[in-house]
């Protein structure tokens, strides 16, 4: 049974062990669709999640991975996912000493094998988006985001988080000419025509999609949304005011990068 989407927990790269092969894949021709969770100190609900993803896609035929990008963990998430791994043949895990959610999500998206790559949070994932969104790219889209904007969206979180990301995604509109609702979040991306855009993206920790949307629409690529129902499950891991900080000094970083080119 699909459950509903739990908001973002985490943040993290990827990269310095990795689980051996998803076994199978050259009598299969690997997998048509690519799973991407980040993992930062996910020790509690990785098990959970990673059983659901993993029965749901099953139940749907589909061959499939889920790549665990675990990043900078002080808790057991690391050797949890290894664990996990041993056990799902589908899962794969590459870890990093150092947290930061949008290296992990670009590094999961460049070692994906998926014709379609789907990011989810340990703790914000939602297999009728999946459906949904993946229909969508195979029917041209190159990026689907799961906007918390849109019109049908429901966002339960806290008065100030909607404040935060209503300002946010004003800026991006009247200083960078975004056209999309949101950019953070459920996606589902078309790997071949998005891998070229996350190679040239610069940015982590939380602008990484922020960029690889942007610079997906600058390319004239379809950007499609279909809207989503957030609630905050746990409070944010990152203070509000330092994460404001953090993202206008990001976006002037964007900025320069993008003039530059």
């Amino acid at each position: 049974m699909d459950r509903p989407p739990y908001w973002r927990a985490g943040a993290g790269p990827a990269g310095l062990y990795r689980t051996r092969p998803m076994a199978g894949d050259a009598a299969t021709g690997g997998p048509e669709l690519s799973v991407v969770l980040p993992a930062h100190n996910e020790e509690e609900i990785l098990a959970t999640t990673v059983a659901d993803l993993v029965e749901g896609l099953r139940q749907r035929g589909r061959r499939f991975e889920v790549l665990i990008q675990e990043n900078g963990s002080s808790d057991g998430t690391a050797a949890l996912a290894a664990d996990l791994a041993a056990t799902h043949p589908e899962l794969r895990v590459e870890s990093d000493a150092t947290p930061d959610y949008g290296k992990a999500l670009r590094r999961g998206l460049l070692a994906a094998r998926g014709d379609v790559v789907v990011n989810f949070d340990v703790d914000y994932y939602d297999l009728g988006f999946l459906d949904a969104a993946e229909a969508r790219v195979r029917d041209g889209a190159a990026i689907v985001v799961g906007t918390k904007r849109g019109e049908g969206a429901q966002d339960d979180r806290p008065l100030t988080r909607r404040v935060v990301t209503g300002g946010f995604a004003l800026l991006l509109r009247r200083g960078f000419g975004l056209q999309a609702s949101d950019t953070h979040g459920m996606k589902a991306l078309a790997r071949a025509r998005i891998v070229p855009l996350a190679e040239r993206c610069r940015l982590g920790t939380d602008l990484f999609d922020t960029e690889l949307v942007l610079r997906a629409e600058r390319a004239g690529l379809v950007v499609a949304e279909l809207p989503v129902r957030v609630e905050e499950r746990r409070p944010a891991r990152s203070p509000i005011a330092r994460r404001i900080l953090r993202t206008l000094v990001g976006l002037r970083q964007l900025r320069l990068a993008l003039r530059e080119e």
